[in-house]
């Protein structure tokens, strides 16, 4: 898919810019992003796309030739990045000071509620003995009532996996929802959970049908840990990932690895999900398919530049599907760019702005790429230059609600998460305090049910000096979910 880059906003200039123009620009750039200078991970591959744009602008044929393509394919963009921030004027000091961007990636178009972009989908659920009961018969119900919604042009395989993996429905149209409903009712309970058998056999089924015009997508259901074979795992995700490939993970119970399942998901920008009990996973599932049934873009993917004064301390996805994403390595898969909500991203900068001159204070780039699905296929990139003021003076600001917001709440995530971390060294008295204090914010949230969580586990903690593994993960993805609920007027 050819990739829709303007090589002026690379650079930074009009494009009735004139040669020296463009070589102040690219002056300027080296000093910003030259790999000698800045070691960000993300800088030097801006810094290869910033040569490439002034090695084509600076010969006046290629100049000339690349102007008339352009004009020629001149079409609406399709998508829109818009970035807030919660200060924008910083004093010049030796100390870091903290900001926060919230940068929103949302489609241009109308996007009505299913996309026509077909999905290649695979779940690949978890039949091992753990699973026998309720559990396996609500994900049986779940996955019927996938199969009804799922659409003509649409391609869907079922794998089940134990100690090994069986292909229960070989990918294909869902044509005949009764006999594939037969099929998924055959699995039986039995075995270990031997997790990688699973994914190797669902991103088979996926490659059968694998396009770019298609949101291809593994979705694992599981209860239980994979023991032996996690970092095999987690390198079939980053194949899948260089194909194209999204996987998202969902935990039935309280006895599977949250961290090995969110990381295997955050490789190729898909999503991990906390079901509390059996009978939630047909709402969690249908959500989930929901959000790819109504894909804008796919393969979306974030570089990060920030300036050499300046360190990213943090990437979350707030909206939707909300994670942790690590900053390194660059590029950030994101994943789905959803039709009908924004994205968002918070990205957290420690700022030094000591001998920084009086005015604009360059933070950073943000260049976001995607690829367009639909009729207007095309493979998009949108660059956003980061920047705030130095300023002597106090200013009154007045960051935008939705940010303040999104804040408010991501800083309830954070305390589980630093309570987790003060258990977890030995640290009771530091960690059963903020359990306290998050147990206060999330009453004042009138989030009432996990507020009891975070006091009776404060309790389970003083008592046994560790967090339940039901604790924990109630905490974090109860947290976690609240994040997407920006601008709602509730909970602030």
């Amino acid at each position: 898919m050819e990739l829709v880059q303007d090589y002026y906003a690379t650079l930074g200039v009009p494009p009735t810019a004139s040669e020296e123009d463009l070589r102040t620009a690219y002056r300027l750039a080296a000093r910003r992003f030259h790999p000698d200078v800045n070691r960000s991970p993300g800088a030097a591959i801006i810094f290869r796309d910033i040569n490439a744009a002034y090695e084509l602008l600076s010969n006046r044929q290629r100049r000339s030739e690349y102007d008339q393509v352009a004009h020629a394919a001149t079409a609406p963009p399709s998508l829109r990045v818009e970035t807030y921030y919660s200060r924008q004027f910083l004093k010049p000091m030796s100390e870091p000071q903290l900001v926060y961007a919230l940068v929103k990636i949302t489609p241009e178009l109308e996007v009505s509620l299913t996309s026509d972009a077909p999905m290649n989908l695979c779940l690949v659920l978890d039949r091992s003995t753990s699973m026998k009961g309720p559990r396996l018969q609500h994900l049986k119900s779940a996955v019927h009532r996938i199969i009804d919604e799922c659409r003509p042009q649409d391609h869907l395989s079922v794998v089940a996996f134990s100690d090994k993996a069986e292909v229960l429905v070989p990918a294909q149209h869902p044509t005949d929802p009764r006999m594939i409903k037969a099929l998924v009712s055959t699995m039986r309970p039995d075995g270990a959970t031997a997790m990688l058998q699973g994914l190797r056999e669902g991103l088979r089924q996926i490659e059968r049908n694998r396009d770019t015009r298609y949101v291809n997508h593994v979705i694992l259901i599981t209860d239980g840990r994979t023991y032996g074979d996690e970092e095999d795992c987690l390198r079939l995700a980053r194949d899948a990932h260089e194909r194209g490939v999204g996987i998202s993970g969902m935990g039935i119970g309280e006895d599977w690895n949250d961290q090995f399942l969110d990381n295997l998901a955050s490789i190729t920008g898909g999503s991990s999900t906390y079901i509390i009990s059996p009978n939630m996973v047909s709402r969690f599932l249908h959500e989930r398919i929901r959000s790819l049934s109504t894909a804008y873009a796919e393969r979306a993917r974030l570089i990060t530049a920030p300036a050499t004064n300046v360190d990213l301390n943090s990437v979350m996805r707030i909206s939707p599907n909300p994670m942790a994403l690590a900053a390194t390595p660059q590029p950030i898969p994101l994943g789905t760019i959803d039709g009908l909500s924004p994205t968002s991203l918070m990205l957290q900068f420690h700022v030094v702005t000591q001998d920084a001159p009086l005015g604009e204070f360059y933070i950073g780039r943000a260049d976001v790429s995607a690829e367009v699905l639909g009729s207007t296929q095309r493979a998009e990139r949108i660059v956003e230059d980061l920047s705030i003021t130095i300023s002597e003076d106090d200013v009154d600001e007045d960051p935008p609600a939705e940010l303040l917001d999104a804040l408010s709440k991501l800083v309830l995530y954070r305390l589980q998460d630093r309570a987790r971390e003060a258990i977890a060294s030995g640290n009771i008295a530091e960690g059963t305090r903020k359990l306290e204090y998050l147990a206060t914010r999330l009453f004042e949230n009138g989030q009432e049910d996990l507020a009891q969580a975070a006091l009776h586990e404060k309790e389970n903690v003083l008592s046994t000096h560790t967090l339940s593994d039901e604790g924990a993960k109630r905490l974090k993805y109860g947290t976690r979910a609240l994040l997407p609920l920006l601008g709602d007027g509730k909970n602030d």
